[in-house]
């Protein structure tokens, strides 16, 4: 039996033999890999979390349209049920299809902004006149037109007459 001699060389040594060459090149290669692996996962979480918050997004504005979505409709029925309101006090026929417009309107989220005494807010109200008035300066003394809140934005500003 031959006796072996094992030749250890250290890495990056220059007297590297075939096997050596070989194996520091699949190192190098290993390295290259898990350094293009480290870099794709990066990629692809980061793809993900963009998924993740486009999905978010995309459920805002659809939320969004679900509550805002008919703003253009209940804006056209407004001038109806000013017309509405003006004739119900003589009709009890125009009276009670009031009653029952307001119930659809309240349903589908329109509520009326409350003026008539109120302190002016130029974010729900639109003042049309001033007047000298008994009451505190800045406070609404009529309501010349009703405004109406779309859940929790103006659809129409109440047009209003405040004291001086």
């Amino acid at each position: 039996a031959k006796k072996q001699k094992i030749k250890y060389i250290s890495e990056g040594s220059e007297a590297e033999g075939p096997k050596e060459k070989k194996t520091g090149g699949l190192r190098r290669k290993l390295k290259e890999c898990q350094k293009e692996r480290r870099e794709y996962l990066t990629q692809t979480q980061k793809a993900m979390a963009d998924l993740i918050n486009y999905r978010k997004r995309q459920e805002q504005v659809l939320e969004e349209w679900r509550k805002y979505g008919q703003r253009e409709l209940l804006d056209d029925l407004l001038p109806v049920t000013d017309a509405l309101s003006a004739g119900a006090g003589k009709d009890a026929g125009l009276k009670k299809i009031k009653e029952q417009l307001e119930k659809i309107l309240i349903r589908n989220g329109l509520k009326e902004i409350a003026a008539l005494g109120e302190k002016f807010n130029p974010e729900f109200h639109e003042a049309v006149d001033v007047t000298e008035a008994k009451e505190a300066s800045g406070t609404i003394i009529a309501e010349i037109q009703k405004g109406y809140l779309l859940h929790d934005k103006v659809l129409r500003p109440s047009k209003v007459r405040v004291a001086k």
